[in-house]
């Protein structure tokens, strides 16, 4: 039997009011890719890539007016005995 082909889907959540608080892909439930996050006004808060759920690479963060705030360097962490 072959193996198992992971299923990715855009994952979008909301905020109360209906607008956009984060999307990007998701596989088996897990995050993976390129996601972003968004204010209550819309613009954009934070940017980013997941590996196996894990984040990875920069990291960006905006101020309000979608100038970058910051870039985040991304350690992996160190894995278990039991990973």
């Amino acid at each position: 039997m072959p193996p198992r082909k992971a299923v990715i889907q855009e994952h979008v959540e909301l905020h109360r009011d209906g607008s956009i608080r984060a999307r990007g892909p998701m596989s088996d439930g897990v995050p993976t890719g390129y996601w972003e996050w968004f204010r209550l006004d819309g613009t954009r808060l934070r940017s980013g890539s997941f590996e196996a759920g894990e984040q990875v690479g920069e990291w960006t963060t905006y101020d309000r007016s979608g100038e970058v705030y910051k870039v985040t360097e991304m350690k992996r962490r160190k894995p278990r005995a039991t990973d």
